[in-house]
C-alpha cells in the first residue's frame, strides 16, 4: 500500500469516527424516538464503515 493510500485512509477513519460521535451526540440529544432511533442507525452505519476502512490496515 502507498504512502498516498495510507493518507486517505487515515483520513477516511477520522471522518468516519467523527460522524459517529456526532450522531452519538445528537441522539443523546433528541426527544422524538423516531429520529432518535434513525440517527442511532446512522452512528451504526458509520461504527460499520470505520471498522471497514481499519481492517484495510
Amino acid at each position: 500500500m502507498t504512502g498516498k493510500e495510507l493518507l486517505y485512509i487515515e483520513d477516511a477513519l477520522g471522518h468516519e469516527q467523527y460522524f459517529q460521535t456526532q450522531c452519538k451526540n445528537t441522539a443523546a440529544q433528541l426527544q422524538d424516538e423516531e429520529l432518535r432511533q434513525l440517527v442511532t442507525e446512522l452512528e451504526n452505519t458509520h461504527k460499520q464503515l470505520f471498522d471497514s476502512f481499519y481492517e484495510l490496515l
